[in-house]
């Protein structure tokens, strides 16, 4: 309502001045007028016509500037009224949230009381409950372990206590006795017989494991001995024999086999010095291809004279030689020839000449592979 009234007063106010502008264009106009009438007479008629409808329209203003000051009146004195109406209302609004505060501090504290009752409630609860549970145990041990009801054992007489000794005291006493006892197994005795002969039994196996580590010692050492036994004979005996055909695959060099811990022959490794004629080294590594092959074919052939087998099978072994060491290692071979069966893979023509017998894989355009086998002392007689 307060609105309202502002809102009636700003128009009133409005249309006030509104009509003040009016009435001062009005004057001006009408002193216009009279000026163009004084200077054209023919034209007062018609002035006078229209300054008396000004004028008219003059007297209608002012009466409704008299209405709107009457209404501006009316809009201050309704204004007022809503002002001292808001006045009251917010005084009333003000006590009210007093109260409202008020209110609300005793619905906490109402809160608060119905919350701490609840809570106590609750312990309560749970108290009884527990209060009820423990008194349930109790009756089904008093029935478990003494075999009667509650009421009888309320009824039977109290046992004697030494003096200044209460009865719950005594029974803490007693039941601390008995923790200390422990608890009672009846079969313990027959557990203990069980876990005697058990005990028996394993400490038999035990002394079985021990014999029989003892045993597998002795064999072990036995074996060490044998392994060392026949090694350091072997060894001996390749080292005699590899001096001897270096010496022929090498003429005029000098070439040997050594353990590199002699002192321990079942971990000691074997190195091989070989020095060709000419040469001062004695590592394979320094040699050429060919004379590490012939170096290796002294130790295998040696290996071979030491202990001999029925035949003997290479794989081309001779391909990095040149002429003069396949010569030589030809001559090996025929020396070798008498002794056992040698079966050599090889490309080399020379080696094949120096065979009894060839085989070898051959496999004709469209056709399968094939075995063919020739001997070459029936070649030399088809020659002859």
């Amino acid at each position: 309502m307060q609105a309202e009234a502002a809102t009636l007063r700003r128009e009133v106010e409005v249309r006030s001045s509104g009509v003040e502008q009016r009435r001062g264009v009005l004057a001006r106009r009408l002193a216009e007028v009279e000026g163009r009438l004084a200077a054209r007479p023919d034209e007062e008629a018609a002035a006078q016509a229209r300054r008396e409808a000004v004028t008219g329209r003059r007297a209608a203003t002012v009466a409704i500037g008299e209405a709107l000051a009457m209404r501006a009146g009316d809009a201050d004195l309704v204004a007022e009224r809503l002002r001292q109406k808001r006045r009251e209302q917010s005084a009333a609004a003000r006590d009210a949230g007093v109260r409202l505060d008020a209110l609300r501090t005793e619905r906490a504290a109402a809160e608060r009381d119905l919350a701490e009752n609840r809570e106590r409630a609750s312990r309560l609860e749970i108290e009884e409950a527990e209060t009820r549970l423990r008194l349930e145990a109790a009756v089904e041990t008093l029935r478990r372990d003494f075999d009667c009801e509650p009421q009888t054992a309320l009824d039977a007489p109290p046992p004697d206590v030494p003096e200044g000794i209460t009865l719950p005291a005594r029974g803490r006493e007693l039941e601390r006795e008995l923790r200390m006892l422990g608890p009672i197994n009846p079969l313990a005795l027959s557990e203990f017989e069980a876990l005697q002969e058990r005990h028996e039994f394993l400490q038999a196996q035990l002394d079985d494991v021990k014999e029989s580590r003892r045993e597998l010692n002795r064999v072990i050492r036995a074996v060490d001995a044998e392994i060392v036994s026949l090694f350091e004979e072997a060894f001996s005996d390749v080292a005699v024999h590899f001096e001897g055909l270096f010496a022929t695959l090498f003429p005029g060099g000098a070439g040997r086999i050594v353990m590199t811990d002699p002192s321990d022959l079942l971990n000691t490794g074997v190195e091989i010095e070989a020095r060709p004629s000419g040469k001062n080294v004695r590592r394979l590594s320094l040699l050429s291809g060919g004379e590490r092959s012939l170096t290796a074919l002294a130790y295998l052939f040696a290996v071979f004279r030491a202990r001999p087998s029925p035949f003997y099978l290479l794989d081309e072994v001779e391909a990095a030689l040149d002429d003069v060491n396949l010569h030589r290692f030809l001559d090996l071979v025929h020396e070798f020839r008498g002794e056992a069966q040698l079966v050599i893979v090889s490309h080399q023509k020379r080696t094949m000449e120096a065979a009894d017998v060839l085989y070898g894989i051959s496999m004709p355009p469209g056709g399968s592979s094939r075995v063919v086998s020739q001997r070459m002392r029936d070649l030399q007689l088809e020659e002859a």
